[in-house]
């Protein structure tokens, strides 16, 4: 977060971005999981919190849960949404990233970017005045590992004493898992084949992180000692967009990274599967995980209209 000075109080955001999970301290993190489990249970009080906010949605890439989650957040808050699609505004080619930054920051009072490249959002949040939220980038995924942790905490508040995997492609999901497990104290373990490992520079961070926390780091190619009494089971696509003309040779580098019943039962009986969707059955998981009891990933979906409110409360709330 860039702009503003930090507030005294834990929850207040105000007039700052989230653009990275390392924007935030642990008791930041920690106070934006309270809030949004208050606006879960109580969401009628926070119904006006928002009124005459305008948030600006920018899609660079299509969407359905953010897209739809921050719609939903901003709209039960009481303000609104100008959605611009993929293609609408083109940046670089119909107009500046800098012009598109300071026209906005004079008719709206927040703007959510779902982008390509980190430099995108980082540089928008520098030319615009108002709060910038990273709804996705191919770095980062920040408020989904928001999220995740806030449906972790949910069925156990106890998960630094537990043992968190990831299974799949070293990507964006992965680097915000890792720094939020750094930043909480939790213990994660990130099993990915060779040559598709997180970005150095992450793993490097989100270590020194959870040194400072008590948590650990563990960066493995073996699926299935990751899965060994693991209490989480994550999981994400081996191809993410942009990605499309890698998809035959990542199917056969992942082809033992599936998360299926054999990989599961390596973990606790009471493991939970979780996945960021949308989610390629058939390639990453199987069916019968994704639709079991243990799978919480319709919870996580659920999970982001509430940290999106959450997120937008801290970041605009006079």
């Amino acid at each position: 977060m860039t702009k503003g000075k930090q507030s005294t109080s834990a929850v207040s955001l105000r007039g700052r971005d989230f653009l990275s999970v390392d924007d935030l301290t642990k008791l930041e993190i920690n106070s934006l999981l309270d809030l949004a489990e208050e606006i879960k249970l109580h969401p009628k009080k926070f119904s006006a919190a928002l009124k005459g906010k305008i948030l600006a949605l920018i899609f660079e890439k299509p969407s359905l849960r953010t897209r739809t989650s921050f719609t939903v957040a901003i709209d039960q808050l009481g303000g609104n949404c100008v959605d611009f699609p993929p293609g609408d505004l083109g940046f670089g080619r119909h107009e500046s990233l800098y012009d598109v930054a300071k026209n906005l920051e004079r008719m709206v009072d927040a703007v959510m970017i779902r982008t390509f490249a980190q430099e995108t959002v980082v540089s928008f949040a520098n030319f615009a005045s108002i709060p910038v939220i990273n709804g996705l980038t191919d770095h980062e995924h920040p408020c989904q590992a928001i999220a995740d942790f806030l449906t972790i905490r949910e069925h156990n508040k106890n998960f630094k004493q537990l043992k968190l995997t990831y299974v799949g492609d070293g990507n964006n999901v992965s680097h915000s898992l890792m720094l939020m497990a750094g930043k909480l104290g939790a213990t994660l373990h990130v099993a990915t084949p060779e040559h598709y490992e997180p970005n150095s520079d992450v793993v490097t961070r989100a270590r020194a992180l959870a040194e400072e926390s008590g948590g650990s780091i563990v960066i493995t190619h073996d699926p299935a000692e990751a899965a060994r009494d693991a209490y989480v089971i994550y999981t994400d696509t081996w191809t993410s967009m942009g990605q499309e003309g890698e998809a035959q040779s990542r199917h056969e580098a992942f082809k033992g990274f599936q998360v299926n019943r054999e990989l599961l039962s390596k973990a606790r009986p009471d493991a939970m599967f979780m996945h960021c969707l949308p989610a390629h059955r058939g390639e990453e998981v199987t069916n019968d995980v994704i639709d079991s009891p243990q799978s919480v990933v319709f919870e996580e979906a659920e999970n982001r209209v509430h940290v999106q409110k959450a997120i937008l409360y801290a970041l605009l709330k006079s």
